[in-house]
């Protein structure tokens, strides 16, 4: 069903996405938006029980797009260096492919706590539990990957290669 990647030798291990997901702070979502155009909106998120969940205002394009279609892509850039001099860049990146749903009531407190333990972990937890609870006015949404893959820069490939 999934395209397999053109150049294998660059593909990351799951261990090595899984991380990639972990480790970045931000990504793309892209969906189908009004008039069939492709909508791709940068958002932060978490990688949480094999599941990617973002925080979403209950109305909007994002939702408009999820309802209408739930099959997404979602993107997360972990590296991008220019290399001028090689007329290149030397990049790690993930790419996932999934549905997107509205988190059931349980579901979405973990996925929540999640996502505020990812950008907030400093803040006593008292104050982060305070904060979810308060926030009833929003959405958690959750893309079920269907497919998920990781590929970096050939250089990077051959430079582990060499140890």
């Amino acid at each position: 069903m999934f395209r397999p990647m053109r150049r294998i030798k660059q593909l990351l291990s799951e261990e090595d996405t899984l991380a990639v997901m972990n480790r970045c702070t931000n990504g793309v979502l892209a969906c189908l938006g009004d008039e069939d155009y492709p909508y791709a909106v940068p958002l932060s998120y978490v990688y949480f029980n094999e599941k990617i969940y973002f925080h979403s205002a209950k109305s909007g394009h994002k939702i408009d797009a999820i309802e209408k279609s739930p099959k997404v892509s979602f993107t997360v850039i972990d590296e991008d260096n220019i290399v001028s001099e090689e007329y290149t860049s030397y990049f790690r990146s993930v790419i996932a492919f999934g549905r997107a749903r509205i988190a059931e009531d349980g579901e979405w407190f973990e996925a929540f706590k999640a996502l505020v333990e990812k950008y907030s972990k400093d803040q006593p937890e008292e104050n982060r539990i305070k904060e979810i609870s308060g926030c009833n006015h929003s959405h958690i949404i959750a893309i079920d990957i269907d497919h998920i893959t990781g590929k970096e820069a050939i250089e990077y490939v051959r430079a582990k290669n060499k140890k």
